[in-house]
């Protein structure tokens, strides 16, 4: 977990924004490492891993999902599957906005384009960063909707208000 209202530099923080915004992927193995040493949730608990997925024109700014980087350590049995949950809008970057702001911006964003894919299965959601909560309620209601038994979210970091 990191915390925003820290002065001091944190190295987890740092190191999160050269992954996502300076789209350094060196730093992929490492954190999906970290994410894995300390995740409460077994990948092999689970029928199918999901990252988050992006908008395809995120996808194309920054050259990968960095869920998805994330995603593939943590698998040994389990399938990843980066393709049946989809972000079928754009939507603008979650960052500074208010946690209502933040649900009005994901609402309806996501998608389940093959339901058979996920129906009476336990997902596992993985994504970077959680903050409010919005991106993760919007991916798991997509997946519920679409049949889903159960979905729970890993995510590297929490962020502190």
């Amino acid at each position: 977990m990191y915390d925003t209202t820290r002065s001091t530099p944190d190295p987890l923080k740092s190191a999160l924004q050269r992954f996502k915004y300076d789209r350094d992927v060196s730093l992929a193995p490492v954190l999906a490492d970290l994410m894995a040493a300390h995740a409460p949730l077994l990948a092999d608990d689970y029928d199918v891993v999901m990252p988050v997925p992006l908008h395809k024109q995120r996808l194309r700014w920054r050259g990968f999902n960095q869920a998805l980087l994330l995603a593939r350590p943590l698998v040994g049995r389990v399938r990843v599957d980066p393709f049946t949950l989809r972000r079928q809008r754009a939507t603008a970057s979650q960052v500074g906005l208010s946690e209502a702001d933040r649900q009005r911006n994901v609402r309806d964003a996501f998608t389940v384009d093959r339901p058979e894919r996920v129906a009476r299965r336990s997902i596992l959601l993985v994504d970077d960063v959680y903050t409010t909560g919005a991106t993760a309620d919007a991916c798991a209601g997509a997946l519920l909707d679409a049949g889903a038994s159960r979905v729970d979210v890993l995510v590297l970091a929490r962020a502190i208000r």
